[in-house]
């Protein structure tokens, strides 16, 4: 099964790197892509539960999903994600 996360605070490549990286890390997830101008996370997954994961965790990094709370904190936790993603990538 496929699905598509709109996220906010999608910024750069680096963000793309972070996001791409972790998501691949959870099992059940794979063929992550990020589009920056959609601010978008497309991926596969084998079970639904896994959905609440995929959510959990971009939250987690600074990369809540469209229309959830995004206050100061998580706009920060996803410049450091970002950075992250820059020097790893």
């Amino acid at each position: 099964m496929e699905h598509t996360f709109q996220i906010q605070n999608l910024k750069c490549g680096g963000c793309a790197h972070t996001i791409i990286t972790r998501l691949e890390e959870l099992e059940g997830i794979s063929n992550v892509v990020v589009d920056n101008d959609a601010h978008s996370v497309h991926f596969s997954y084998n079970k639904t539960k896994e959905l609440e994961s995929v959510m959990t965790l971009l939250s987690t990094l600074g990369y809540p999903a469209e229309g959830e709370s995004n206050p100061l904190t998580k706009k920060a936790k996803s410049f450091v994600s970002c950075a992250v993603g820059r020097l790893n990538s």
